[in-house]
């Protein structure tokens, strides 16, 4: 994906600045009784779908069992959603609100809420900037970093960049694994989110194996997980890693560069946008976290700018899969292929 003239609409973004903070602001407060409705419509039917593979596993054949825990794998990606905007404090007005629900809903998505509410809003500080990278982030090398390093930790990138690996191995440690512990120098409220959150996990867990079984929950729990952190992990990599995206050190960084720029304008199909949570206006939501999800298209049609980003489409955005490093001076992703080239 490109922007249809980088340098023009660059010099656009320092022109309107003022415009486009006035248009977000005036999407930034949310509405009690749609945030309440996401939740109903969220929550319900994860809760059905995942009752009702319980129930069908030991009756019927496991294949028809996995479109239904695939099912409550969406509904799982679209509470991680909620979950995240209410670490940005955008889901309700009150600040406590956003803290009970967000840290309730950290225990369905498998993710402590003030551990990654701190690292993702370093994330939000921090997109797009070669200087500041590596916190809340896909780790991102550059050519020259990638040539610098050692053997073994250029063997590591790779595996970790390969999609497949990515998308299974690589998405799954993230959630089941991962955020489980905490990085050292975390805070005392960071660390104590992480162990109630495992403390959680472990009495919901141990609850439905007395209800249903080991059996079932791990067929049911384990394919889920999987399922739904491939999905996050993907929404996740592709908003910032497409053609055309912005890098640039701290003495050029520029916040509304890297919304604009930095963030994709992932166009989905209405039924994998409402399942996403509308974040696929990331170029937005980069611009003002502050704005609740079901707010992101009606800030998209309220400024000719924000049309002005070139969307990613799904078949397109598959390309992204091929973008490894950053290479500094052209100033665009490549691939492993671009070394043996240069």
């Amino acid at each position: 994906m490109q922007i249809f003239n980088y340098q023009e609409f660059s010099r656009q973004i320092d022109a309107q600045r003022a415009n486009i903070r006035a248009t977000l602001v005036r999407y930034q407060t949310p509405s009690i009784l749609r945030s309440v409705w996401q939740l109903v419509n969220t929550l319900t039917p994860f809760f059905v779908s995942w009752g009702l593979a319980a129930y069908l596993f030991p009756r019927v054949s496991y294949w028809l069992v996995l479109p239904v825990i695939i099912l409550a794998a969406g509904f799982m990606v679209r509470a991680f959603i909620i979950f995240h905007d209410c670490t940005h404090g955008s889901f309700f007005r009150s600040q406590a609100a956003n803290d009970v629900v967000g840290r309730l809903l950290g225990v369905v998505v498998f993710t402590p809420y003030d551990y990654w509410k701190h690292e993702h809003n370093i994330h939000h500080a921090t997109a797009g900037n070669l200087d500041k990278r590596g916190i809340g982030d896909v780790p991102t090398w550059t050519v020259e970093e990638y040539r610098a390093k050692p053997w073994y930790e250029r063997i590591g990138y790779r595996l970790m960049r390969q999609p497949l690996l990515l998308l299974t191995v690589v998405s799954f440690y993230v959630f089941a694994i991962s955020h489980r512990f905490w990085m050292p120098g975390t805070g005392r409220r960071e660390k104590m989110s992480v162990i109630y959150t495992n403390l959680a996990l472990a009495a919901v867990i141990t609850a439905l194996v007395w209800l249903v079984g080991w059996q079932a929950v791990a067929a049911i729990q384990l394919p889920l997980l999987l399922v739904a952190s491939a999905g996050g992990l993907w929404l996740f990599y592709v908003q910032h890693n497409f053609e055309g995206t912005y890098w640039e050190h701290q003495s050029n960084w520029d916040f509304y560069k890297a919304g604009l720029l930095g963030s994709s304008f992932y166009k989905l199909p209405a039924i994998l946008n409402w399942f996403t949570g509308n974040i696929g206006y990331h170029h937005i939501h980069h611009l003002s976290p502050r704005i609740p999800n079901y707010n992101l298209p009606k800030v998209h049609q309220a400024d000719p700018i924000f049309q002005q980003v070139q969307p990613l489409t799904l078949w397109r955005s598959f390309k992204s899969l091929s973008y490894r490093l950053w290479d500094e001076q052209r100033k665009i992703l490549v691939g492993f292929n671009a070394l043996s080239r240069q």
